[in-house]
């Protein structure tokens, strides 16, 4: 029995189409995947069922009622509620504060009652299976749990349909696992999600159904048990997904060195990179690799261990001084990281540079706007103006932006921190691409991801971290699943383990 149905509906913005008459539909108790690249239309519809945004014609059926006029308030009502993948917490309130905002428990004269306010937040995170201080300031969790706070936040109001956008994102493997069986045991009780994501095998694990939309319109539907992941990226994309062209690549002189570098998060980490070399992080969430990168950005201090770059021993260690040195960091969380909402394009672009030059009395916009437009070119940066705000961009352009921001600033080595984060397949290889273009021109470039696939498509050699420290070396050919995992999980040491292909031909 359907619990949501969209028919036809249509969206446009200045007389330019977004939704082109898409249908939806979901069941009562089932795991929805709405799939699509961005810009396909999945937020805007999502927008339009959530109040957010009104529609331009079509209709919209919820659990047997015609639902029309939808308004933010009224979609809560109705049993509606949207986890979006940028998270809407107030770090400088408490996790009750944050659970019961605009619906606080008062006493009889009006005072807040946070009594009984801690006691449901705390009776919600025991039935939903989460160990979390109702007490606890928002700004001393984990970006993991705050996941799973606005999750919790939205189950309070007692909704029938939760969006799930990009919720897996920052959780670590538990609480990947954790959040699928909240999921599982909701479905149970009737509950449906409608999941928005771009990761191929938590859609194939945990989905029931799927639609795909592209460029405003809807393109298929059906069970996932019916279909496939290259059926489902090629009705994504309109073609068979791209392979990667990996190729090997003269490398130059060491340009990187870490000697026994120990820090917040890792420690005894040495190893040397070359100019134009693609070097991959990877392991378990937590394993030490971020933290790694952040230090070699300045952002944290190491303790103790030596770091050369280009020869030269660093002793200052500051974020300014990793600029001058030529290092550049994209780092994970667009949003709470690099993402300067208030400023355009162009603005987002130049900001490093303009750090590293702050003795400049004035900005060239004529001059910013040419080199805008060249990375523009150089990198498909997919926006009609520099001027437009960063916010009106899709993820995927949005990192084109940030590495933009470090090539304006002349950075030699490049940390990309889970660049393909909440981005779509298609950008996600433009993604690839780009990193290998930068490789070619003789960038150095160092690649933190959970996605083997990544690594596979784009790495010379990668680093598997285990409890903060390097567990193993792989070359591009030996990196796989199986051996990554073995190794990632501390179950053998690098040199000890048997690939899938050696065990078959013994």
């Amino acid at each position: 029995m359907a619990l949501l149905e969209m028919k036809g509906i249509k969206k446009s913005f200045s007389g330019v189409p977004v939704l082109k008459g898409v249908d939806l539909t979901v069941s009562k108790g089932e795991v929805h995947a709405l799939l699509g690249e961005n810009g396909a239309g999945k937020s805007t519809l999502m927008n339009v069922l959530t109040g957010t945004i009104p529609c331009d014609g079509g209709s919209i059926v919820f659990d047997g009622q015609q639902a029309k006029n939808i308004t933010v308030r009224k979609s809560e009502q109705m049993g509606i509620a949207f986890v979006h993948q940028e998270l809407n917490l107030f770090n400088d309130l408490k996790v009750f504060e944050n659970i019961f905002i605009n619906r606080e428990i008062t006493g009889p004269l009006g005072m807040l009652n946070k009594k009984e306010m801690i006691r449901q937040s705390r009776e919600l995170f025991e039935r939903l299976g989460i160990k979390m201080d109702p007490c606890a300031m928002v700004s001393d969790l984990r970006t993991g749990e705050k996941q799973l706070l606005e999750i919790s936040k939205s189950l309070l109001t007692g909704a029938k349909l939760l969006i799930l956008d990009e919720p897996t994102t920052s959780l670590n493997n538990d609480e990947v696992e954790h959040l699928f069986a909240m999921v599982r045991d909701l479905k149970k009780k009737g509950i449906s999600f409608i999941f928005i994501s771009h990761k191929m095998p938590e859609i194939f694990s945990y989905c029931d159904s799927y639609t795909v939309f592209r460029n405003g319109e809807f393109i298929g539907s059906g069970k996932i048990a019916d279909t496939t992941p290259e059926e489902v990226t090629k009705l994504m994309v309109g073609h068979a997904r791209e392979q990667g062209s990996y190729e090997k690549r003269k490398t130059g002189d060491t340009v990187l060195e870490l000697n026994d570098l120990c820090g917040k998060g890792f420690k005894n980490i040495s190893f040397k990179v070359k100019k134009g070399e693609i070097v991959g992080f990877t392991g378990l969430q937590g394993c030490g690799s971020s933290e790694l990168m952040q230090c070699l950005f300045g952002i944290t201090k190491p303790f103790s261990g030596r770091l050369k770059v280009n020869g030269k021993e660093v002793t200052a260690h500051s974020v300014h001084n990793s600029m001058k040195a030529g290092i550049g960091l994209l780092p994970a969380n667009r949003k709470e990281t690099s993402v300067i909402p208030d400023m355009s394009l162009i603005e987002n672009m130049y900001l490093a540079e303009h750090t590293l030059s702050a003795c400049k009395f004035h900005i060239n916009k004529k001059d910013e706007a040419g080199k805008y437009e060249r990375y523009k070119k150089q990198l498909n940066i997919k926006a009609e103006s520099g001027n437009s705000p960063i916010v009106s961009l899709s993820g995927g352009n949005q990192q084109k932006v940030f590495i933009a921001r470090w090539l304006n600033t002349d950075a030699e080595i490049l940390l990309f921190d889970n660049p393909t984060q909440g981005i779509d397949v298609g950008a996600k290889e433009e993604i690839y691409k780009l990193i290998l273009s930068l490789a070619n021109e003789g960038k150095t470039v160092l690649v933190n991801t959970l996605e083997i696939q990544e690594l596979q498509k784009v790495a010379d050699r990668c680093l598997v971290f285990y409890d903060g420290q390097i567990a193993g070396t792989l070359s591009h050919e030996e990196i796989e699943e199986h051996t990554v995992m073995m190794i990632s999980t501390g179950s053998v040491a690098n040199g000890n383990i048997e690939t899938e292909n050696e065990v078959e031909t013994q």
